[in-house]
């Protein structure tokens, strides 16, 4: 496994933990998202997430920013704003511990669809597009559970979505 540079560019707003491989596993590990994976696993994600820590109303993500990274929430809390047809922003969604936000620009590579706001003091581990790209060559089994896990999460949301526009068409 490469480990991750430390000089790998930083998303403004957020300050870099210095954590083990150990410490990030177990941020993992106590999230409902960690459910499915076994110990040894998590073990391997850990070589691929960052940590950060987000200060509250940081603007962790801003909508049609090209960065392509998937944010899993290990404390505090976000919403998610996405700009209406008049440029004023929405909430769409509040987050907490355990939820993602990010994985369609992982996916995809498009700008961000919403923005990202910390509601409070937030730590978030962060895998990248070029840190997914690496453990699709080093460890692909895993890649593809993250995958599915992703596609689960999108298919999730879509339905959400579907029942959310046809009571709003009623």
């Amino acid at each position: 496994m490469t480990p991750i540079s430390p000089r790998q560019s930083q998303p403004a707003g957020l300050n870099p933990l210095t954590l083990s491989f150990d410490k990030i596993g177990e941020l993992i590990d106590g999230t409902r998202w960690a459910d499915g994976f076994a110990p040894r696993e998590l073990e391997t994600l850990a070589h691929y997430f960052r940590a950060y820590e987000a200060a509250k109303d940081t603007k962790v993500v801003e909508e049609g920013a090209r960065e392509a990274h998937l944010c899993l929430i290990a404390r505090g809390k976000v919403t998610i704003y996405k700009a209406s047809s008049d440029g004023d922003p929405k909430r769409i969604a509040t987050n907490g511990v355990g939820r993602t936000f990010g994985e369609m620009s992982l996916v995809d590579g498009e700008p961000r669809s919403a923005s990202v706001v910390a509601e409070e003091p937030t730590v978030l581990l962060m895998l990248t597009k070029e840190s997914f790209t690496r453990m699709t060559e080093e460890a692909p089994r895993l890649a593809v559970k993250i995958l599915l896990k992703i596609a689960k999460l999108t298919s999730q949301r879509l339905r959400q979505t579907s029942g959310v526009l046809v009571d709003h068409l009623a």
